[in-house]
């Protein structure tokens, strides 16, 4: 049998959620997706305090599961509704995270890029190690980045949220402190330790404080967020549907570079 795609581990009050998938940079799979929203659901009724997600392997997320993009292109109609079941899917998990009475970390190694950096920006805190690298470099491959953005620039200041999403750059891990995108940053030896130490930190506050205010911080500061979402996934579809967005994914896969006129 093969390990789960998504492995859950309680200690105490806090619970891990580690993606499972190493072998495909832990992408943002339909399945990944479906085991995460699963989980959170399940979790925001309960009474566990704090939410770590962590990521198996030497990256936190690489995003969306391209192979399985590409594998929607059977029809234009289908292909279409695919996708826009994808974003939906993927725009819902995104909110639970931001819903979730209890606060979340994320803890991040290698690259979180994409959907990966959206997952990252959706968490109400990420630790992360020094090397880590944040990006939102679809259009490196035709595919803006929409609905990270939404996330992004939620956390850092949007004119540089759009520059890397128009530019396809990296920034790494201090710069994204420097902008608000992480909040502690440590050595990849320590990085599930200090994840841990604050996570036990919270774990010792008053649950309904932290509950109620995380809901009223993510009210003043995040309105609009589901219309957003529902803008920025049907752009992610129609991007999808255009032939040079279809060359480039299938350059990436094949790397190579694209044969855009």
């Amino acid at each position: 049998m093969s390990d789960p795609i998504l492995l859950r581990d309680d200690l105490g009050p806090i619970t891990t959620l580690t993606l499972n998938a190493p072998h495909s940079l832990n992408a943002l799979s339909t399945p990944m997706l479906l085991a995460l929203s699963a989980e959170l659901q399940q979790i925001a009724t309960s009474t566990q305090r704090v939410v770590i997600l962590a990521a198996a392997g030497k990256n936190f997320c690489a995003g969306h599961d391209l192979k399985e993009i590409q594998g929607y292109r059977t029809a234009p109609d289908q292909g279409r509704a695919a996708f826009a079941a994808l974003f939906a899917l993927c725009s819902q998990v995104m909110q639970q995270i931001t819903a979730l009475p209890q606060p979340v970390i994320a803890e991040v190694q290698g690259i979180a890029t994409a959907a990966g950096c959206q997952l990252a920006a959706s968490c109400d805190m990420v630790v992360s190690t020094d090397s880590a690298r944040f990006g939102v470099n679809g259009v490196n491959i035709g595919l803006f980045c929409s609905t990270p953005l939404v996330a992004l620039s939620r956390k850092i200041p949007a004119p540089m949220a759009f520059y890397l999403a128009a530019t396809g750059e990296f920034m790494g891990a201090h710069r994204a402190n420097e902008l608000g995108l992480v909040t502690q940053i440590t050595s990849p030896g320590n990085l599930h330790g200090k994840a841990l130490a604050l996570a036990q930190t919270l774990a010792g506050k008053l649950p309904s404080a932290l509950a109620l205010g995380k809901r009223g911080f993510t009210a003043h500061n995040a309105a609009d967020l589901a219309a957003a979402y529902i803008t920025a996934s049907a752009t992610m579809v129609e991007n999808l549907m255009q032939p040079d967005t279809d060359e480039g994914i299938t350059a990436f896969l094949g790397k190579r570079p694209p044969n855009w006129a």
